[in-house]
């Protein structure tokens, strides 16, 4: 059980203050959420609509290559001569203190980096489609990682709204009550008490 703070003015004014601080700091707590929620829900709309595009994307570019396969055999030699695609880059952004990554890639021209003679357009064409679902999939990526972290962000602002609201203000609130409590009763008994020597005074 907390210790309770001596009832002086000093300590009443100090609980007060504080007091003053816990709310104000519950309301931008409620604030800083609300902005959160708010963002991870456009995030979660766009990644709804990715993933969609994501699916028809990834069942276009494997029929593709399936096509590629009919034509050309295995194209696991062909595709070995596609460089990796280094473009990838990962800057750190801020939402109301939260840091998240936002992931691009940097969009290279298509081109052809195994031989014409020996290739077919369903080739090409499996690769320009695989070419767009590796775009899909870092756009993906980009949101997934931003909703882990906002929703990690979220659940700890909710602790400290909880705590503030469930623990740290209700104390507040009955420390002031009882230091107010104590200084009125000893402002009544000093009230008395002059009365009682004002009446020996005057009797005298």
């Amino acid at each position: 059980m907390a210790t309770k703070a001596a009832p002086t003015k000093n300590n009443l004014i100090a609980a007060k203050k504080s007091l003053s601080l816990a709310q104000m700091g519950y309301d931008l707590m409620g604030k800083k959420k609300n902005i959160l929620v708010r963002e991870i829900m456009t995030l979660l709309e766009r990644a709804e609509h990715i993933q969609n595009e994501i699916e028809l994307a990834y069942a276009d570019a494997y029929e593709k290559l399936r096509k590629a396969h009919l034509f050309m055999g295995s194209c696991l030699e062909y595709a070995r001569s596609v460089p990796v695609d280094d473009g990838l880059k990962v800057v750190m952004h801020s939402v109301m203190g939260v840091e998240h990554p936002e992931i691009t890639i940097a969009g290279r021209e298509p081109a052809i980096y195994y031989g014409l003679t020996s290739t077919s357009s369903q080739l090409d064409d499996a690769y320009l489609a695989f070419e767009n679902v590796k775009r899909l999939t870092v756009q993906l990526a980009d949101i997934e990682s931003s909703v882990i972290r906002l929703a990690d962000a979220i659940s700890k602002t909710q602790k400290r709204t909880n705590a503030l609201n469930n623990i740290m203000i209700p104390r507040l609130e009955e420390e002031i009550k009882y230091i107010t409590d104590a200084l009125d009763e000893k402002d009544r008994e000093d009230f008395s008490r002059l009365k009682v020597i004002k009446q020996v005074n005057a009797e005298e």
